[in-house]
């Protein structure tokens, strides 16, 4: 629980922050969803990796909600655990709204990619959490924009100093790799920071509240 702040200043607003104002509630539910991946990929490589059919599958009508479970699928250990440590990183930052408004983000850019890949996705099998990686990614960096929070762009540098050569997976020409999940996972993330942005603003109006 964050510290009483002085009387004389009002509480910073929850699409201002930089920490969740629950860190341990954030911290705990993003761990509890990284543990899931590897409890699922554990099931898949017991079955012999049938589950990685589930992916999504450009175009084909009969498995369009394939899109609502590929990003927990895997392509075997090397791939999850590659991408664990960013899905950490950047879904604790990204949860700094409170975990209701992680939830949102998470599900627009869930939905994002899935439905962009669905549609526009070259022929195969796509499936992992690199589209969710991605959304988050472009979350932070452009929130801090949406909402004209300094510290929020802050951290939008500091991340983009560490993720920022990831972006460069957005593009095609990489063998193997979902470029186009990681696409449509980037814009879900600008179209969750914008919403979040419109949300503040129609709280300030509810409020009153002059900046």
């Amino acid at each position: 629980m964050d510290p009483a702040a002085p009387s004389s200043r009002a509480p910073r607003p929850l699409s201002h922050r930089v920490i969740p104002p629950k860190p341990l509630l954030s911290a705990v539910v993003v761990l509890l969803f990284t543990g899931a991946l590897y409890v699922i990929e554990g099931i898949d490589t017991v079955l012999l990796g049938a589950l990685d059919a589930n992916g999504v599958r450009p175009r084909v009508w009969s498995e369009w909600d394939n899109l609502l479970w590929a990003p927990v699928l895997h392509a075997g250990w090397d791939h999850l655990i590659a991408n664990s440590l960013p899905l950490l990183v950047l879904a604790f930052l990204a949860s700094s709204g409170g975990v209701r408004q992680f939830f949102q983000v998470t599900a627009v850019i869930w939905l994002a990619s899935g439905l962009g890949v669905w549609v526009f996705g070259s022929v195969g099998v796509h499936l992992g959490a690199s589209g969710l990686i991605f959304g988050y990614l472009t979350f932070l960096l452009v929130r801090g924009v949406f909402v004209r929070s300094a510290w929020q762009i802050v951290v939008a540098i500091a991340v983009f100093a560490v993720y920022g050569a990831v972006l460069w997976g957005v593009l095609p020409g990489q063998p193997g790799i979902s470029w186009e999940g990681h696409l449509f996972g980037a814009v879900g993330g600008v179209l969750a920071a914008w919403g979040v942005a419109q949300d503040a603003k129609a709280e300030r109006k509810r409020a009153n509240v002059v900046t």
